[in-house]
């Protein structure tokens, strides 16, 4: 046998071997319930809406058995940069799309919608034991700029302020800052990578001051402790005062985003409907969130349509 037909043979014998790989996993997606690209939804994005979302989708593919939906954290910057390079469906956010993302997108001509799935209000919390319960939204942005270092100037105990807060890549990290500091953060912030983490190490510091969800604070039961917000310096709100919320007094008040790409598969649309419905929305109050309100309940309604 010449070297010429050994080499021939082996070829053969590679795409043979392939081929039948190929085959095989064909199969077993087809034979998969809902593994169709049809009946698929990926979502990803923001971790303060990764738990909520993963309720929704678990409660929609009840009704729905062939779905089949994959929801993923990252924080809102990664998601919406998936969505932009046209890898997912829907990019969970906690803040709106920035003007160079939207810029992104139209030179990657992807045509984006805008769904708003829940409410939520940002907390600022601190360790229990910490005498401090309330704070302006002035002060809130002093200390997370570096300017106030010490708890004892608003109040507190002569003890040096530990700053807790999220990545840059986080859609919270973005809506404090905007809202919150309206400058830059201290580099002495502490960057961690979700809500859950910025809990528990301020949990466990009397120094320390953070911000997370309201609905990570529900769960929290206790381990660390609201203060109280105010815009003026008179009248004082907490985050888990839904009227405060709805009429805009407490400062940290957010919209929940959803980024889809557009035209939207049909099963996407159902899902969207699913998360607006009564059933959908009961279950945003009971991951800790607040349901939208009528504003958000008309541009839902535009997108839907």
């Amino acid at each position: 046998m010449t070297k010429k037909t050994d080499w021939r043979k082996r070829l053969v014998a590679i795409a043979v071997v392939i081929s039948l790989a190929a085959l095989l996993l064909t199969g077993c997606s087809a034979n998969k319930p809902g593994a169709t690209e049809d009946n698929a939804i990926v979502i990803k994005g923001s971790d303060t809406e990764v738990n909520m979302v993963q309720a929704l989708a678990e409660a929609f593919k009840a009704k729905n058995p062939k779905a089949d939906i994959s929801v993923s954290g990252g924080g809102s910057g990664t998601g919406i940069a998936a969505l932009i390079n046209g890898e997912i469906d829907i990019a969970n956010s906690s803040r709106p799309m920035k003007d160079e993302e939207l810029q992104q997108a139209q030179a990657n001509k992807i045509q984006m919608g805008t769904f708003i799935v829940a409410r939520d209000g940002l907390v600022v919390v601190v360790h229990p034991d910490n005498p401090v319960s309330r704070l302006t939204l002035e002060q809130v942005g002093a200390i997370f700029r570096g300017e106030i270092k010490n708890w004892k100037a608003v109040g507190g105990p002569d003890l040096p302020i530990t700053l807790y807060g999220r990545q840059n890549n986080s859609g919270t990290y973005v809506f404090f800052r905007d809202v919150a500091l309206k400058g830059d953060y201290s580099p002495d912030m502490r960057s961690l990578n979700g809500n859950a983490d910025i809990t528990n190490a301020v949990a466990q510091d009397k120094s320390g001051i953070g911000y997370i969800g309201v609905g990570y604070y529900k769960q929290a039961a206790g381990t660390v402790k609201e203060v109280l917000l105010s815009k003026d310096g008179v009248n004082y709100y907490s985050a888990l005062d839904m009227q405060a919320v709805d009429s805009k007094l407490y400062p940290l008040a957010r919209p929940l985003y959803q980024f889809v790409r557009l035209p939207m598969k049909p099963i996407v649309k159902q899902f969207l409907t699913f998360e607006a419905s009564a059933e959908g929305q009961k279950i945003v109050e009971e991951s800790g969130f607040y349901p939208i309100g009528e504003e958000e309940k008309k541009l839902n309604e535009q997108l839907l349509k």
